[in-house]
């Protein structure tokens, strides 16, 4: 389920969220995204590598880096003329859907921050659009192997948001996961290296 794909194996998983347990191991190729690395297009797009993603950045677009107390990166934002756009990747099952349970968790959490919440079937299964009197979002959930991908759009208003989410599925569309063999535990996010340019970059901003 993480890309439409022309061929199929016995492994494969199909659209939507009926699809209790996915096993993910075989290598096809895809014609849209997110991408596994193993299936990464050789399609010219310049994309930004980040480790374990590499973006396509849209035009115009800002980098915002987020950082944890400790000095890690803790989340690449894209800020965009209709609104902030942030994909993160995460350490998942090899043999079972990830996003279902981190979709339901959301829900609730926003629920009790005072969100309208609707749930809709999109490109990828489920997505979440959640609402109050400052902000619209909308998030999805890709189940790759061994790693979901979430993104996020936010805007300010209805009519930007439905630009943003626009924008979004594009970004998801054409980025590429770069999971590693290393074990990890379930949920961990998957580690953002930053380029050396944008690096040093950041590390004039907090010095200064």
């Amino acid at each position: 389920m993480f890309g439409r794909r022309r061929k199929r194996g016995r492994h494969s998983a199909n659209r939507g969220t009926a699809q209790p347990e996915v096993e993910f191991d075989g290598v096809e190729e895809a014609e849209e995204g997110p991408f596994d690395e193993s299936l990464a297009p050789d399609d010219g797009l310049n994309r930004l590598d980040l480790g374990s993603i590499r973006l396509p950045v849209p035009d115009g677009a800002q980098l915002q880096v987020e950082m944890d107390p400790a000095g890690a990166v803790r989340a690449v934002h894209l800020l965009t003329t209709v609104g902030q756009l942030t994909v993160s990747a995460f350490a998942a099952p090899k043999s079972d859907r990830l996003w279902p349970d981190v979709s339901s968790e959301m829900i609730a959490q926003f629920k009790a921050d005072g969100f309208r919440i609707l749930r809709e079937n999109g490109e990828w299964g489920e997505e979440i659009a959640a609402r109050n009197n400052e902000v619209h979002l909308r998030v999805v959930g890709v189940d790759g192997p061994r790693w979901m991908l979430r993104g996020i759009a936010a805007a300010p208003t209805e009519e930007l948001g439905l630009r943003a989410t626009e924008a979004l599925y594009a970004l998801v569309r054409d980025t590429v996961v770069v999971r590693g063999e290393q074990a990890m535990p379930v949920r961990t996010p998957l580690p953002i290296e930053l380029p050396e340019a944008i690096a040093r970059h950041v590390q004039a901003q907090q010095e200064a």
